[in-house]
């Protein structure tokens, strides 16, 4: 290392350890806000993202080339994001708050006085998407669901999209500066080591993480192999297996033709939720217009020179799989970028059977415009071949508008399967497209994300930045505000969930 460097270096660590030590000092005072103060600030960010909204998108339009629409609609999520969190946060629900009154005449004996409720982590360090310049970026979902939760965040940036980065955190910092937020309850630092640098520094309670198998997969085992190992929360890759029925293929061949093509060339392909492997009855014609749609579609420029180094070698790895057939050979194209676009690729592995002959090819993630398909009999155990497919985000499943009870029994295997695999099952659409709510959830057995309970998406995000505390036999006096008889806070509670004398009774404020 030269002696210039080893003085970047260094310099890089001081400002590492000065983002972190502010971080820490803003822990406790962004946590003991009233969640409500923390919900303004919230709102406030996202007032002011949406007021630079116009800005932004420009500067994520020359940095990503994905289209202007996608993007402008993209820092509506973000925004969106930031509200429902702050909604949630408002409410308080989330923090759980259970208060079980002594009862020395409890049926497994005297039961003590206990409050319990859900206290923030501290600080965590989140690592922003190349696919999301917005929603799974700076003011994406982690750092909302963490803020949300009273964690202060550091973000390490991506470097697809460092412009756009820079003017978001500069809005994000004005906005809780504005809402009197501590000095330190968001920052962001730049650079591969800075990210594992970080992720090292025991002041990090928590990092969330969206990207590939091998760069997630390396950030979590550092991230457990601390001296103290911390969560990880990361999403790492998915092939997202759909299945189409005789009775679907019969009733709309076309339309699930023309849907499954738009699914995998969505955004270039550069979607988590990309379907990447369709199996189809044998007999049909989807494959042959799967195809013809495929070869109409135009090309698409990929976010990152990396990213499509890549996409050619995992295309080439696909092709030259024993019995593959070409049957859309994508094309690249020079663009304007410097960064190239292709033409989507559709590779035929013939019978199901070689997706579990060769699933080490066959059933690992492409990022980008590249799909899979094959055919299967009535003779083939479905589910048996898709239990050779790894933890992914969703299985899709087109059935018969009204299916039948053959039709039913058929699929009931394959859906428990389907329930063991995935974290999201689609029925009659495509995964592509991940709504923000309550109910969704985005994660999977591994390695489509290492913490299988979990959300990366909707509301029930703002969990995986919360633990546990109870007091028991605690003075009044020494309680935090949210477990005070006189509710400061106003918070949702369950008084007395045990009951009184082991009794259960139905939860009460």
């Amino acid at each position: 290392m030269t002696t210039a460097e080893q003085a970047d270096t260094e310099e890089a660590a001081t400002e590492i350890d000065h983002l972190l030590a502010a971080a820490t000092a803003a822990a406790t005072p962004w946590a003991q806000l009233p969640p409500r103060a923390r919900a303004d600030a919230l709102d406030g960010v996202a007032d002011a993202l949406d007021a630079a909204a116009t800005d932004l998108v420009a500067a994520a339009l020359r940095e990503t080339g994905l289209p202007q629409a996608r993007l402008t609609g993209e820092v509506q999520r973000s925004t969106v994001q930031l509200r429902m969190l702050a909604d949630v946060a408002r409410e308080g629900s989330h923090l759980r708050v259970v208060l079980d009154r002594a009862d020395p005449g409890f049926v497994l004996g005297p039961r003590p006085e206990l409050r319990r409720w859900l206290v923030p982590l501290g600080p965590v360090l989140v690592y922003a998407a190349s696919n999301f310049p917005f929603a799974f970026s700076v003011a994406g979902g982690d750092t909302a669901s963490a803020l949300a939760a009273g964690c202060p965040v550091v973000v390490k940036t991506h470097p697809g999209h460092p412009e756009t980065s820079r003017r978001t955190a500069e809005i994000v910092r004005s906005a809780l500066a504005r809402a009197d937020a501590p000095e330190g309850t968001f920052a962001v630092l730049t650079g591969t080591s800075a990210g594992v640098r970080a992720l090292r520094d025991p002041r990090i309670t928590a990092a969330a993480f969206t990207g590939s198998v091998a760069g997630g997969r390396a950030l979590f085992d550092i991230a457990a192999a601390r001296p103290a190992p911390i969560p990880f929360y990361g999403e790492l890759g998915s092939i997202n297996p759909a299945v189409v029925t005789a009775e679907a293929a019969q009733e709309r061949a076309d339309r699930i033709a023309r849907g499954f093509v738009g699914s995998f060339t969505l955004g270039a392909g550069q979607f988590c939720t990309k379907p990447g492997v369709l199996l189809v009855p044998r007999g049909t014609d989807l494959p042959e217009r799967v195809a013809e749609l495929a070869e109409q579609v135009p090309p698409a420029r990929m976010l990152t020179a990396g990213i499509a180094a890549r996409y050619r070698e995992r295309t080439a790895e696909l092709a030259a799989v024993p019995g593959i057939q070409v049957l859309v050979r994508g094309q690249e194209h020079e663009h304007d970028s410097g960064v190239p676009a292709f033409t989507p690729a559709l590779f035929h592995a013939g019978p199901a059977e070689s997706l579990r002959v060769h699933a080490g090819a066959l059933l690992e993630e492409t990022f980008g415009p590249a799909a899979v398909l094959a055919e299967y009999g009535a003779e083939d155990d479905l589910p048996e071949i898709l239990a050779a497919v790894d933890g992914s985000l969703t299985v899709t499943v087109h059935t018969g508008a009204a299916p039948t009870g053959t039709e039913r029994a058929s699929l009931a295997p394959l859906l428990d399967l389907a329930a063991q695999r995935s974290g999201r099952i689609v029925f009659n659409e495509w995964p592509t497209g991940v709504a923000v709510t309550a109910a969704q959830h985005h994660g999977g057995p591994y390695p489509a994300s290492t913490s299988i309970a979990h959300t990366s998406v909707g509301t029930a995000a703002i969990d995986r930045f919360l633990r546990p505390v109870t007091y028991q036999n605690a003075p009044a006096a020494l309680l935090p505000a949210a477990l005070r008889d006189d509710d400061p806070w106003r918070l949702p509670r369950t008084v007395n969930a045990a009951g009184e004398s082991g009794r259960w009774a139905p939860a009460r404020r």
